[in-house]
């Protein structure tokens, strides 16, 4: 009986197993793996600037905790929601937890990012990252599976495990964009080492001295150096070269430049590839012109899958009750302008849908004493008064 007992009060937070175990790897080794000129993703600007731009917006969310009931899904404010949304632990806001999540399941986790949660007397005390770097996935057959952070194993619902792209023959496992950016990834670092080459190489000479190479002076190295610094070396800007016309021809060339190597459509068009793969708008990598439509269409097909990813997690792991849930709110996110959101606010207000102080909340603004009644289209009077019009009253008493 106590062995039972012992059993079912067991610390969420205890490894169900001890197993130790590492890979160590010189660095010809790794060199050797990896190929030369492997890219990180970690490490190309263009994708950090798309992985980012997905960080920050799902960061920037505000995270509800929701209830449902028999007259709709309803906000819940206590501790728990404080927590998840301001400080999921001691160290970092919700934003920056967001972020870290987003980024690791990008860059750093390869699909993958996984977080620990910490609890006190069966409440949640803190929800601490796990770098990349420390986490392992150990497969037990196709269906089951145990978390390894530092060799010690965990069973699935005693961490968090969030998944980008989930993997085809173990779908609890995230599989990340690795392969898809990977070529990408070389031929943007490439064009970048080229470009960086071809500004600071001195190899590109603007004009051409033809000598005669059987001359015994300037057929050695020594002599044609003699001679630059004979004729041609000067400390005066602009000075002109005094040569002996019957030993040089001096011809001018022109000098390729950027646009000759075709550097610039190359780029672009690999980074419109990094845009597709990632689903950012082209012009969050500085391609073609800004677009309140993809804009709003990016947070749509983008951003809300991966926070409803991230918050269908954070409830099955954390809620026991079915009647909660997390959620993100994304009204901020969209792009709306001020005459847009009034027209809408106006249209809700004079339905009855939305109070006076819903509408002044969604359009940033204070509530107001005497606008948290619903009103509706006539006279504009609280909706229970509706049947009290006078001019009801008459056409009634007429009849």
């Amino acid at each position: 009986m106590s062995k039972r007992r012992k059993q079912k009060t067991k610390a969420r937070a205890e490894p169900a197993q001890k197993r130790s175990f590492a890979w160590f790897c010189s660095k010809d080794a790794f060199d050797t793996l990896t190929c030369q000129g492997y890219t990180s993703l970690a490490h190309n600007p263009e994708i950090i600037t798309g992985v980012n731009k997905i960080a920050k917006l799902i960061g920037s969310m505000t995270i509800y905790l929701m209830q449902n009931t028999d007259d709709g899904d309803v906000r819940v404010k206590n501790e728990l929601s404080r927590k998840m949304d301001i400080n999921p632990n001691n160290n970092m806001t919700r934003s920056a937890f967001i972020q870290w999540i987003v980024q690791t399941l990008y860059l750093y986790g390869d699909g993958n990012a996984v977080v620990y949660p910490q609890f006190r007397r069966g409440y949640l005390r803190d929800l601490k990252p796990v770098p990349a770097s420390m986490v392992s996935f150990i497969p037990d057959g196709m269906w089951e599976y145990t978390v390894a952070i530092n060799g010690q194993e965990y069973n699935p619902d005693q961490v968090l495990h969030f998944v980008l792209n989930p993997g085809n023959y173990y779908p609890w496992r995230g599989q990340g964009l690795q392969v898809a950016l990977l070529d990408v990834a070389n031929n943007l670092k490439q064009a970048a080492a080229t470009e960086k080459g071809f500004m600071s190489s001195k190899w590109k000479p603007s004009v051409i001295v033809k000598v005669d190479a059987l001359t015994e002076e300037f057929a050695s190295p020594e002599g044609r150096s003699q001679l630059l610094r004979d004729y041609i070396d000067t400390t005066e800007v602009g000075e002109p070269w005094m040569i002996p016309a019957e030993n040089f021809e001096v011809e001018q060339v022109k000098p390729l430049s950027l646009s000759d190597l075709a550097l610039a459509d190359m780029v672009e068009l690999d980074k419109k590839t990094v845009a597709s793969i990632l689903g950012v708008p082209p012009f969050v990598l500085g391609v073609g012109d800004y677009s309140r439509e993809e804009l709003n269409n990016f947070i749509s097909s983008t951003i809300m899958p991966v926070a409803q990813m991230i918050e269908q997690e954070l409830t099955k792991k954390l809620l026991y009750s079915p009647d909660y849930y997390f959620h993100f709110n994304p009204r901020s996110l969209y792009n709306y302008e001020l005459r847009d959101m009034a027209t809408i606010a106006d249209d809700q207000y004079i339905r009855g849908i939305m109070d006076g102080n819903e509408v002044r909340n969604w359009l940033g603004l204070s509530p107001r004493e005497g606008l948290n009644e619903l009103v509706i289209l006539e006279n504009y009077i609280p909706i229970g008064m509706i049947g009290d019009q006078k001019k009801l009253i008459q056409e009634g008493s007429e009849e």
